[in-house]
């Protein structure tokens, strides 16, 4: 079984710091960005490059990665020794040495040209990956939930940042429809015993529909026991009021529901080949 973490797809913006992982064979991550997003999910065995719209036909897309052969601490001023003294000179990163990059076989695509920061997974799910989406590691009620809604062509988005009110929140599913959208969230056994949580999350529900995002909830029970009967005819019948699925700019699916939701362990085949 692989364990958690063993894979970190990282952003990378613009061609020097590609150029610097693909020749030299390394690349930087802020200490603090490691400590703050990363937490029980560092080191990484490999690191994965997810490419921005700077990247001409490998826009959007994991397309590369590597194995880690070591990291070691040190300031900018010693990565890159000719740049002239500036306020970043003495910011201190982790430098990954690695292995020759490999490109991977079919690119891991973002169907909405999402912008990432970190996706730390197993290697499982980064070689067996069709979208961005695929790649999230957060729970098993998660999973179960996502295949459903791949099985149904219900089109997500994991792990979608939103900002309102100076507030930042993480969905768990989000749904964008033609006539709004939907946050999908999966509360599980200890949801309702926390009443500070139960406070945070009114704040997050109240902000959330201020700025027209549908909250749905399920519990626990709801995912393991009533997938078919509850949770996925209230999504369906929600997208149904809010227009439909919107699908403008995204990338289309050339699989059908059935094969991407239970394909074989396949790193080769995509739904984008």
């Amino acid at each position: 079984m692989s364990s958690r973490g063993e894979v970190l797809v990282a952003i990378v913006k613009d061609q020097r710091d590609f150029e610097i992982a693909r020749e030299q064979c390394w690349y930087r991550i802020p200490v603090d960005s490691a400590h703050k997003f990363l937490k029980n999910r560092w080191p990484p065995q490999w690191l994965a490059f997810y490419q921005t719209k700077k990247f001409a036909g490998e826009a959007y897309a994991v397309n590369y990665y590597a194995p880690v052969l070591a990291i070691r601490e040190a300031y900018r001023e010693q990565l890159f020794p000719d740049e002239p003294p500036n306020s970043k000179s003495g910011k201190r990163y982790y430098q990954l040495l690695l292995k020759p990059l490999q490109r991977l076989a079919k690119p891991i695509l973002s169907r909405r040209r999402r912008r990432i920061v970190f996706i730390p997974t197993t290697a499982e799910k980064f070689f067996n990956a069709f979208e961005i989406n695929d790649l999230y590691d957060g729970s098993p009620l998660e999973d179960r939930l996502w295949a459903e809604l791949k099985r149904q062509r219900l089109w997500a988005e994991r792990q979608e940042d939103v900002k309102v009110n100076n507030r930042n929140y993480k969905l768990d599913f989000a749904i964008h429809c033609c006539k709004g959208k939907i946050d999908v969230e999966t509360d599980g056994d200890t949801y309702h015993a926390d009443l500070k949580k139960t406070i945070a999350d009114n704040l997050r529900n109240n902000d959330l529909a201020s700025v027209g995002w549908q909250i749905l909830r399920f519990s626990t029970r709801h995912i393991q026991e009533e997938m078919l009967e509850y949770c996925t005819p209230i999504i369906n019948r929600t997208v149904e009021y809010l227009g439909g699925l919107n699908e403008g700019g995204s990338i289309p699916y050339r699989v059908s529901p059935t094969v991407y939701a239970a394909r074989s362990l396949d790193p080769v085949n995509s739904p984008f080949g």
